[in-house]
């Protein structure tokens, strides 16, 4: 279902004050940070706003006239709800000034900003913008990799990026006319396309560095490890099925050491071990979830992603998610899931 926020019906003066309440509407996490908007104009102000869900992603698309958005106090940090919003410019351009760096987005152009730290928003013109809100955890990128990627614009100037950015964009404009099964799948599709966008980007901060012709920011080894952990953990995604996925098959599909492995997920104070079973538990956790009478049973979804032992399944399951998988299955489809 889509919300529509227009100033079309508001009084010219009040304008800017609803499309304040808008945007805190909207994104939410921005409810508790102080937000200062303003127009280059006394001209009354022009705006509309369509927000919708797709599964665990916001989507919203802005119209506007020229306007300034600034967030002068640091947002939260560190919750379950913690967003990143992925720009896409469709219209006209922006300005985002954030972490001593500024990006310039024109159409066709992605970058991402951090609602947790201060930032300044300028359209100088009137604008058409998607935003894809994607919580941090779905991404699996580290805090100072994400620093290094954020207000970066990303233009369609590669093969992955060419394919990637309109996927996104086209995601955006028809993210609401998606049933909530599907938009699910599609949410976890975007989260993890943009994350080899991320990657690739990464990679490419390495090949200008050991030329000499990047930015210097960060280190070429830094951006490496985290091009290949996004990688590692693509490839366990794409092999949940397998009962032998292992540190040691991730090790041969990547041409690494298992130690190399083991030293990936160890950045992010968890195991290779523990990462794949956490990401089988999510995608049981999902198909168990989904509505309609034939859906398949407990352990034909626990085997579908990689569990051989009924016992252990429900055991890791409950201990993951405080129900066993059947209590789980029937609360989601009373509409409430824990």
């Amino acid at each position: 279902m889509s919300i529509v926020l227009s100033t079309a019906s508001v009084p010219a003066r009040e304008r800017l004050a609803y499309w304040h309440e808008a945007i805190s509407q909207t994104y939410d996490q921005l409810a508790s940070v102080q937000l200062d908007v303003s127009t280059p104009t006394d001209a009354p102000y022009r705006g509309t706003l369509t927000a919708g869900r797709l599964g665990s992603v916001r989507v919203a698309t802005t119209d506007s006239d020229p306007l300034q958005v600034r967030q002068t106090t640091r947002g939260v940090a560190g919750t379950e709800d913690e967003y990143l919003n992925v720009c896409l410019q469709d219209r006209g351009h922006l300005v985002i000034d954030q972490n001593d760096s500024q990006a310039i987005l024109r159409p066709g152009t992605l970058t991402i900003f951090d609602t947790t730290r201060p930032y300044t928003v300028t359209y100088p013109a009137a604008f058409r913008m998607h935003v894809i809100q994607i919580p941090r955890w779905m991404l699996g990128v580290r805090e100072a990799d994400l620093r290094r990627i954020t207000a970066v614009p990303i233009d369609a100037d590669t093969e992955t990026a060419s394919l990637i950015i309109p996927f996104l964009s086209q995601l955006a404009t028809q993210a609401r006319s998606r049933p909530p099964h599907i938009g699910d799948l599609l949410a976890r599709n975007a989260a993890d396309l943009l994350a080899t966008l991320i990657a690739e980007r990464l990679d490419r901060d390495v090949a200008d560095i050991s030329t000499g012709t990047g930015t210097g920011t960060g280190t070429g080894t830094d951006a490496a490890r985290t091009a290949l952990r996004l990688r590692v953990k693509a490839f366990v995604d794409r092999h949940l099925a397998d009962p032998g996925l292992s540190p040691q098959t991730m090790a041969a599909a990547h041409h690494i050491s298992v130690r190399h492995v083991h030293r990936l997920f160890q950045d992010e104070g968890t195991t290779a071990g523990r990462w794949i079973q956490h990401r089988r538990l999510e995608a049981c956790r999902r198909e168990l979830g989904r509505p309609g009478r034939n859906v398949p049973a407990v352990m034909a979804i626990a085997h579908r992603f990689g569990f051989t032992s009924p016992s252990h399944f429900s055991r890791a399951f409950r201990a993951a998610y405080g129900a066993s998988p059947r209590e789980w299955r029937a609360t989601a489809h009373l509409g409430s899931p824990a």
